[in-house]
């Protein structure tokens, strides 16, 4: 890491107003009492502002965002058992503010735009990837097509700064420039991640381990850094304190990248709504092949001759390729990243004084986001 060692129906003007006022938690959520507690709390407290914000777009891009956001389908109508997500960027939010010693409210504007950045960056990301489910069901722009997916993520970017610039805040200035380099950040993150894409397994131009860490940082990790810095900077803590919570975000999002690779290979179709082995049927160079492509071992290289074998990669050839990366060493070199660096992020977080029920909330979520599934 760079900053430390390491479609029917009628179109409607309120695409909200019927979404739950304190939606139950995601089953995918529950790692016990404290982190699903934690998130639903938070999320309860954003909602009514999250409505609010996604209700001020066009019809027709509202009724995407409220299908993105797991509130309504594709034709317009509530659909209460479809998946929200964890929330975990708005929870971050709240509780860097909660940790400043503030109330969690002072926050929610926060919470907001990095809800919706993270809404648009993943309506753009499923496009880019050719994604065709998300949370088990149809991405947008499978469900609308792609040029209306790709302007309902611009609506929901420009909707995200808006919210935060018109939060009546003594701090919102600053907060709005560190949207805005999270933004950058992201965007740069996203482009690594597509320049990746034509590089080859191995040999000097092979994508390295350390690479795709600085990758996740950006990509992942920096929206993440800024949830909880925002709410720490809205809650009036001071610049120390604020720069522990964006390294502490920092750190986690890279943990959480490194989980997220692991579903993609490991994770239970039921859970992830994605196929079983389904980053390996895409060929994508995530955490744990590139680890194992680095071990360098009779493995090693049978993997990296079936990945560079022409043509596609069907059932049987994506469950080998998994068991070459599990041999090679990939899937527990993925899992100790994803502990050092939550380990870095707590020690991010016990470095600077905060208030002990937030701190402890923020501890209950960093370590859920490793367990969740693994």
């Amino acid at each position: 890491m760079t900053s430390a060692p390491m479609a029917s129906g009628s179109l409607t003007s309120d695409p909200v107003a019927a979404a739950p006022t304190a939606p139950a938690p995601d089953p995918a959520t529950v790692a016990g009492p404290d982190a699903s507690g934690v998130l639903l709390r938070c999320r309860t407290l954003v909602r009514p502002a999250l409505a609010e914000a996604v209700g001020q777009l066009h019809p027709w891009t509202g009724e995407m965002a409220a299908f993105s956001l797991g509130w309504r389908d594709a034709g317009g109508t509530p659909d209460p058992g479809a998946s929200e997500g964890k929330g975990v960027r708005q929870a971050l939010a709240v509780l860097g503010a909660e940790a400043a010693g503030a109330e969690g409210r002072v926050a929610v504007a926060g919470a907001v735009a990095v809800e919706l950045v993270h809404a648009f960056s993943l309506l753009h990301d499923d496009i880019m990837d050719g994604d065709a489910m998300r949370r088990q069901r149809e991405t947008v722009w499978k469900a609308y097509g792609t040029g209306p997916a790709v302007l309902a993520g611009d609506a929901l970017f420009a909707l995200a700064v808006q919210t935060l610039a018109e939060a009546p805040d003594v701090h919102t200035g600053p907060a709005v420039r560190r949207l805005c380099d999270a933004l950058s950040a992201l965007v740069r993150g996203q482009a690594e991640d597509l320049c990746f894409e034509d590089r080859p397994w191995t040999g000097p131009g092979a994508v390295r381990p350390d690479e795709y860490r600085a990758m996740a940082e950006h990509k992942t990790g920096a929206l993440l850094g800024c949830a909880a810095a925002l709410g720490g900077l809205l809650g009036g803590a001071p610049d120390g304190t604020v720069t522990a919570l964006d390294l502490a975000g920092r750190h986690l999002g890279v943990a959480f990248q490194a989980v997220d690779d692991l579903l993609g290979i490991w994770g239970d179709p039921a859970v992830t709504g994605k196929p079983v082995h389904g980053d390996l049927r895409q060929r994508k160079k995530t955490y744990p092949v590139l680890a194992a492509l680095a071990s360098e071992g009779p493995a090693a290289r049978e993997l990296a001759a079936l990945l560079e074998a022409p043509g596609g990669t069907d059932g049987r050839t994506a469950a080998r390729a998994a068991a070459l990366v599990d041999r090679a060493g990939g899937r527990a070199a993925t899992l100790e990243e994803a502990r050092r660096q939550l380990a870095t992020a707590r020690a991010r977080l016990r470095s600077v004084p905060l208030a002990q029920v937030a701190a402890r909330d923020l501890d209950a979520l960093a370590v859920f986001l490793l367990h969740r599934a693994v």
